[in-house]
């Protein structure tokens, strides 16, 4: 059994992957996504491996590279179908919607005047975000119209297409932390809690990690979360509301977990990893097309 890990640069995570898989006695050949070059008519190469772990840190390469695979008969685990849903939270929101699972308010606008209706419509403070992007970068949250006009005419001007589709969430007045849960397979097998004074609780913002026991509303949340996404490896991104309870904020598709092994006392590579060869394993038979 042979595994293709995909990458744009090999982390801690990575190094930590490729030990793991050969732990559990898969072989993982390391793939930089930008060396490859493919043909949509011919799996070719593709056929020596049994499924494609992505970890490439571009979206771009990512979704590129996994529909092409897919549409050779590829296993590509995470699928581009989940990718996508992952990356945009405007998608991302509406598959939890769909669903049933609890998420914040959100309202939706493609014109700086009608996203200043949107924003009183959630009520102030309300959190603006850019619909795909990552590490809490540009999240802005506004307490009063001079903040959201402000903030609003920025996008409008200097932002990026992406920018100019307005996503206003409520704001949550969390317990000083969020929660990020690691789902695989479609099960939830570890938790943190991400504690900062500042608002936005990521890590890559400051924010200090600790452990957190998996309750069964959490791993519920979690496991509807997956099952709407239809991803195999998720992190599950969730807010604590005074009257609501647990809310699913954000999913993440290509997770950071070198931190949160001894955080949480589970092996996460390992539990990656096993997940990665019973998938293989399942698809195996079926082969690929030349």
């Amino acid at each position: 059994m042979r595994i293709a890990m995909m990458h744009t640069r090999v982390r801690v995570e990575e190094r930590l992957l490729l030990d793991a898989l050969e732990a559990a006695g898969v072989g993982a050949t390391p793939i930089d996504a930008r060396s490859v070059v493919l043909d949509p008519a011919s799996a070719r190469d593709w056929r020596a491996y049994d499924a494609v772990l992505d970890r490439s840190l571009s979206l771009t390469a990512t979704t590129t590279i996994g529909r092409v695979l897919e549409s050779l008969g590829v296993r590509v685990i995470n699928s581009p179908a989940a990718v996508e849903l992952c990356a945009d939270k405007l998608r991302t929101t509406i598959a939890l919607e769909r669903a049933g699972v609890p998420t914040p308010r959100v309202r939706v606008a493609v014109d700086p005047e009608t996203a200043l209706r949107a924003v009183e419509e959630i009520g102030y403070p309300a959190v603006l975000k850019p619909t795909v992007g990552s590490w809490g970068r540009l999240v802005a949250r506004v307490n009063d119209r001079d903040a959201a006009e402000a903030v609003i005419e920025h996008r409008a001007t200097l932002g990026s297409v992406s920018h100019h589709v307005y996503y206003v969430q409520e704001h949550i007045v969390k317990p000083g932390r969020d929660i990020r849960a690691f789902v695989v397979g479609g099960e939830p097998i570890a938790a943190i809690a991400r504690t900062s004074e500042h608002w936005v609780t990521n890590t890559a913002r400051g924010a200090h990690a600790s452990g957190l026991p998996l309750t069964p509303e959490l791993a519920d949340h979690c496991s509807r979360t997956a099952a709407a996404i239809g991803g195999d490896i998720l992190a599950v991104d969730l807010l604590e509301c005074p009257r609501r309870g647990l809310l699913v904020n954000e999913v993440n598709h290509s997770i950071e977990f070198r931190n949160s092994i001894e955080t949480t006392g589970v092996d996460i590579p390992g539990a990656i990893a096993a997940h990665v060869a019973r998938v293989a394993r399942a698809d195996a038979p079926a082969g690929v097309p030349a």
